[in-house]
């Protein structure tokens, strides 16, 4: 008799659905989740890639005209893409006459060569993917740096 039992039960295939389902809709789930924070990801460093060229045109545009303190420009920059005081760095650069190294202080050129001055924005900002909240994997850290010439 529970031989009997046990090949009518290999024959039903009631409940198999359900089972399927079990297995299947879970990685489902973490497949949808993924996709979701990837493309998070991804228009975030859009947004900052954007948010760089917007600053680019501030800073040639305070360069062109009677000029602006830097933390002026950093302001403006930070209030126009919504970013904290911390995420928006300008820095000043030099290059000297040809040479193809940049420096941080035109004090150390000859002042009878060219001197082209240049402004470093870097843009950083920090993305918590929901799956570091469950200790897999960690967070991701954008750094956008562009280099404008100004003179």
């Amino acid at each position: 008799m529970p031989r009997a039992i046990a090949l009518r039960l290999l024959r039903c295939s009631r409940g198999a659905m359900a089972i399927e389902t079990a297995l299947v809709a879970p990685v489902l789930a973490l497949m949808s989740i993924g996709t979701f924070e990837v493309g998070s990801m991804v228009s975030r460093q859009q947004e900052l890639q954007s948010a760089a060229s917007e600053a680019e045109s501030i800073i040639l545009a305070a360069a062109a005209g009677p000029g602006a303190e830097s933390d002026d420009i950093e302001l403006v920059i930070e209030d126009s893409m919504s970013l904290g005081a911390d995420q928006v760095t300008l820095s000043q650069r030099f290059r000297c006459n040809s040479t193809a190294e940049l420096i941080e202080d035109g004090t150390d050129c000859d002042p009878t060569k060219p001197i082209y001055r240049y402004v470093r924005l870097r843009l950083t900002d920090t993305y918590t993917p929901v799956w570091a909240n469950f200790g897999v994997g960690s967070e991701f850290d954008y750094e956008i740096v562009r280099t404008i010439m100004v003179r």
